[in-house]
C-alpha cells in the first residue's frame, strides 16, 4: 500500500474517533451510576452497568421521553410521507414540463432554501394563530412539510434530469398518460433518490426544536427535543438521565438510517449526478 494512501486512511480514522468520541461518552455516562460519572464519564476506575437512568428518563414525572417519541413519531412520520408526495410531483413537473413562470417558481424554492428558519418565526406564528393550529400536532406537520418540500424538489428533480426520456415516450406511444408514467415507470426508478429524501426528513424533522418549540405548547404534546432540557434539574442536573434520554432520542433515527443506508447511498450519489 502506497504511504499517501496510507495517511489518508490514518487521517480518516482520527476524524472518525473524533466525531465517535462524544457520542460514545453520552452512552457511557447513560449506562453508569451518577456518582461514578461526575467528575468525567472518562473515570473508569469503577464501572457499573446500570439502566436505572434510562427507567428515570422514560417514566420522569414531569418531562417522559416514552410519550414524547410517541409525538415525535407521530409528526416525523406524516410529514415526511407529505413531503415526498408533493416535493416528487413538483420535481418531476419541473424535469420534464414546459409551463409559465417555471423558471421564476424554481428560484422562489432555492431562496426558500437559503432561507434561515429563525428569520420567519415571527410571522410563521402570527398566521399558526390565525388558522387555529397552534399546539396542534398537525400545525408542526404542515410547517415541515413546506420547509422540507424546497430541497427535497431540488433534490428530486436533478435524478428525474439524469433518467432517460426514452422510457417515458415508449410509454406515451402505448397509450399510458402522463400520471401512469409517473407511478409506473418512473417512481420505481427513483426509489433510491425517494428514500434518501425520506432518510434526510425525517431526521431533520426528528431533530427540529425550533418550530416545535413555537407550535406545541401542551406538555403531553411535546416532541423529544423538547422534552430533553426539561429534564435538568434545578439545583443540580442529572448527567445519567440526561445523557439516557439523549440516547433514546438518537436510537430511531440512527436505526432508520441503519436499515435504509443501501437506498440512501444510491440515491444521495444520483441525486447529485445532473444539475
Amino acid at each position: 500500500m502506497k504511504r499517501p494512501r496510507i495517511i489518508l486512511y490514518v487521517i480518516a480514522w482520527l476524524i472518525g474517533i473524533i466525531w465517535v468520541l462524544p457520542f460514545f461518552g453520552v452512552f457511557v455516562t447513560s449506562v453508569r451510576p451518577f456518582g461514578e460519572v461526575v467528575d468525567g464519564w472518562w473515570q473508569l476506575e469503577e464501572f457499573t452497568l446500570t439502566l436505572d437512568a434510562f427507567r428515570q428518563a422514560w417514566n420522569h414525572p414531569d418531562a417522559p421521553v416514552g410519550p414524547a417519541l410517541l409525538n415525535s413519531l407521530s409528526i416525523a412520520i406524516p410529514a415526511t410521507i407529505l413531503t415526498i408526495i408533493l416535493a416528487s410531483l413538483a420535481a418531476y413537473a419541473f424535469a420534464r414540463f414546459e409551463f409559465r413562470l417555471k423558471g421564476p417558481l424554481f428560484s422562489l424554492l432555492i431562496i426558500i432554501m437559503a432561507m434561515p428558519g429563525q428569520s420567519i418565526i415571527i410571522p410563521l406564528f402570527a398566521h399558526m394563530i390565525t388558522l387555529g393550529l397552534i399546539d396542534t400536532r398537525l400545525g408542526l406537520i404542515l410547517i415541515h412539510t413546506a420547509w422540507g418540500i424546497p430541497w427535497a424538489v431540488l433534490f428530486l428533480r436533478n435524478f428525474f434530469l439524469s433518467v432517460p426520456i426514452d422510457l417515458e415516450e415508449s410509454a406515451r406511444v402505448d397509450g399510458a398518460s402522463d400520471l401512469t408514467v409517473f407511478r409506473r415507470i418512473v417512481l420505481p426508478i427513483a426509489l433510491p433518490a425517494i428514500v434518501s429524501i425520506a432518510v434526510l426528513q425525517f431526521v431533520w424533522v426528528w431533530n427540529d426544536f425550533l418550530f416545535a418549540l413555537i407550535v406545541i405548547l401542551s406538555p403531553d404534546k411535546k416532541v423529544v427535543t423538547q422534552t430533553i432540557p426539561l429534564l435538568r434539574g434545578r439545583f443540580d442536573i442529572p448527567w445519567s438521565v440526561l445523557s439516557a434520554a439523549s440516547v433514546l432520542g438518537m436510537i430511531i433515527p440512527l436505526l432508520v438510517f441503519v436499515f435504509l443506508q443501501r437506498y440512501y447511498i444510491k440515491g444521495v450519489m444520483a441525486g447529485a449526478i445532473k444539475g
